[in-house]
């Protein structure tokens, strides 16, 4: 058992399943960008032995942009945001979903600011950004928000759909409690190699070239939008196998419902 918060614990995971991290801290996700920096200085290892690239960014819009021209090359990569920060990521989600790109993005859930702004917790953010096509799925306490943060990474690669992997605000963010932590190998077991490799695969290459962002008319649109049905009607199986093969690894009481 270890004592953490939310955000530390979820860090922890995200940081030893990537190898880019780009990062604009906004309140209250702001300490899992400032641990990932911190840990990248000091030449902490992700799973693969490979310390990963913490990149911050002029800006949220900025950070995800460096996620996705990442994920375009093959590599692993996430990010973490709250509020405004999120809705300036919402092109890019639409992009990052349309294009069947994996993708994890972790989300301390706070107040969208109106008339004023408030820094407090709930989730006028994350349910602004459920049209962009991205899977949600959401921890309720320190221990859920780390073994999601692993769930949400497998399902991604298994499902090719980015996923929103959010938890409340300080309520969960900043909430010390013990938890059993995950080991290394326990992560590196479970990460899928296959999927990663496909996911290496389908990487921009002069050596197979692609064509990508091109300009579609309603016809090809609305035929290209339904051929990824299939990829979202298998996400829930695949969150469901994730978990099930994290319970029998783990011996965690999580399960899809």
């Amino acid at each position: 058992m270890i004592t953490i918060d939310g955000n530390g614990a979820v860090a922890s995971v995200a940081f030893r399943t990537s190898e880019v991290i780009a990062i604009y801290p906004i309140t209250p996700s702001s300490t899992m960008a400032e641990q990932a920096d911190a840990w990248a200085g000091n030449g902490l290892k992700n799973v693969w032995g490979d310390t990963p690239r913490v990149v911050e960014m002029q800006s949220e819009a900025g950070a995800i942009a460096t996620v996705h021209g990442a994920l375009q090359t093959g590599a692993l990569s996430t990010s973490f945001t709250s509020s405004q920060g999120l809705l300036l990521m919402i092109p890019t989600l639409y992009k990052l979903a349309g294009e069947l790109t994996p993708f994890v993005l972790h989300v301390a859930a706070r107040t969208v600011a109106t008339h004023a702004l408030s820094i407090f917790g709930d989730h006028s953010d994350v349910m602004a950004v459920r049209q962009t096509g991205c899977a949600m799925l959401c921890a309720a306490n320190v221990q859920e928000a780390q073994d999601f943060a692993l769930i949400s990474h497998i399902a991604t690669l298994k499902s090719r759909v980015p996923f929103i992997h959010f938890f409340d605000g300080f309520r969960t963010s900043h909430e010390i409690n013990k938890i059993v932590p995950l080991a290394d190998d326990t992560i590196l077991e479970l990460m899928p190699q296959a999927e990663i490799d496909a996911h290496r695969a389908r990487a921009l290459n002069p050596e197979h070239p692609v064509i990508r962002g091109t300009s579609a008319n309603p016809d090809t649109y609305f035929q290209s939008r339904e051929a990824t049905n299939p990829w979202y009607n298998a996400v829930y199986d695949h969150v469901e196998q994730a978990m099930n093969d994290f319970r029998c690894r783990d011996r965690s009481s999580v399960s899809a419902v």
